[in-house]
């Protein structure tokens, strides 16, 4: 184990309890642990708020729970604590918040451990798949509670549908990286896309409704206002005093990185820089929902969390903003609010295409965003809300379309 990852594991427990005790202190034990348990019987399609359905305190504790055992599985599997696992801790605990539970999470760690064991390699080459993978925890829930086989054969066929998914994910995962070269962040997203649109298909050919539905927590409240501000600032404060006198060099070399696939700050740039970067990311993020008058909720909050962890491994202001003032352009231009669900999710989503702003430009950044809401918009009613990273799926074929247009104009004869 590095130096660093000493201090890092007890900044990610201190990080994942807080939001845990969040949780309890917002509405109680009893009724968090209620909550909790009625969640591993819920929908997870998109967009479910838990905050909505069971009621913050239980989403936040669901969130802590499944931050640890993300956590305890990547200690478990001896991979390094770094830029792609702090990631991917982060990006559970965000969609822990609506859509994911250790009841349709399970399954799919599950079938990618057994894909590891029949290519014959080990577990923690395939850590970050199945932790990533557990995108398609929906389609466990759906196949359980929604498909109206009862309670056995539902059961059955989430945990089959669930562990099939997770096994094919490793193959489609390293093709998907190929269509868009690392430029798109969630790679990951556009894997489960993929897999979910054949998987949603042969749903609906069996009779199953598919059809998207739309649960948005209203009100906030003081423990969702506060978590964000207060993950910043521990971040930060512990970022600032790890790196003490190379705090700025490090944090320039961040920003000269373009966040291209895989960019791992920490050990680019140093841990210390990495994570306060994220807390920095973290505070920009809450305050442009603040300026607009979006909700705090399970699905803003998950966006930001998310923006926090890959804020570790590949996105910083400089090559998101571009792509975020695209989406925001896009959205007004459209005549949409900017405090809707879906523009607001694209924005803070979106910034998977990061690095496409600090490889090429911020010009090229802002057309990828002004792009990315009008695909984003259309594409989760194709694999009908089974891939919670829809923004992962629209990201990969706007990155595509982007990357292949660039490449063959740069590959056009010198006059």
């Amino acid at each position: 184990m590095l130096d660093y990852e000493k201090r890092l594991y007890p900044l990610m427990l201190v990080l994942v309890a807080f939001v845990g005790l969040l949780g309890v202190w917002s509405d109680g034990l009893p009724a968090a642990l209620r909550g909790l348990w009625a969640l591993q019987g819920s929908p997870g399609r998109l967009i479910n708020d838990y905050t909505a359905t069971v009621g913050r305190g239980a989403a936040l504790l669901n969130a802590s729970l499944m931050g640890a055992l993300a956590l305890g599985v990547v200690a478990r599997s001896g991979v390094r604590l770094s830029g792609p696992t702090f990631a991917a801790v982060f990006t559970i605990l965000g969609f822990s918040l609506f859509g994911k539970t250790p009841f349709n999470a399970a399954p799919i760690v599950a079938g990618v451990f057994a894909a590891s064991k029949a290519a014959r390699k080990p577990f923690k080459n395939y850590l970050l798949m199945a932790l990533f993978g557990t995108a398609l925890g929906p389609l466990v829930s759906f196949a359980a509670f929604e498909a109206g086989l009862g309670p056995a054969g539902g059961l059955a066929l989430g945990l089959a549908l669930g562990f099939a998914a997770g096994f094919l994910l490793p193959g489609l995962a390293m093709a998907m990286l190929r269509m868009h070269e690392g430029f798109n962040l969630y790679n990951i997203g556009l894997t489960c896309g993929f897999l979910g649109l054949f998987l949603a298909s042969g749903l609906a050919a069996a009779g199953k409704d598919l059809s998207i539905a739309v649960v948005w927590g209203e009100g906030g409240g003081p423990a969702l206002t506060a978590l964000i501000p207060s993950l910043s600032g521990i971040m930060m404060l512990w970022g600032a005093a790890t790196e003490r006198g190379r705090l700025a060099g490090g944090l320039k070399k961040l920003y000269a990185m373009s966040g291209r696939l895989p960019s791992d700050f920490m050990e680019a740039a140093g841990p210390g820089a990495a994570v306060l970067n994220a807390g920095i990311m973290g505070l920009v993020s809450w305050a442009y929902l603040l300026a607009v008058g979006a909700e705090l909720n399970g699905p803003t909050l998950g966006g930001v969390l998310t923006v926090m962890g890959f804020a570790t491994f590949g996105k910083h202001l400089r090559n998101c903003v571009p792509v975020a003032l695209g989406v925001a352009v896009s959205t007004l231009a459209f005549g949409k609010s900017l405090n809707a669900p879906g523009p607001v999710l694209a924005l803070l989503f979106g910034t998977t295409l990061a690095p496409l702003a600090g490889e090429f430009g911020p010009l090229v950044g802002f057309a990828a965003g002004f792009t990315h809401l009008l695909v984003v918009e259309r594409s989760a009613a194709w694999h009908g809300g089974l891939d919670l990273y829809n923004n992962g799926f629209a990201g990969g074929l706007t990155a595509t379309l982007f990357v292949a247009a660039i490449e063959w104009y740069r590959s056009r004869p010198k006059a």
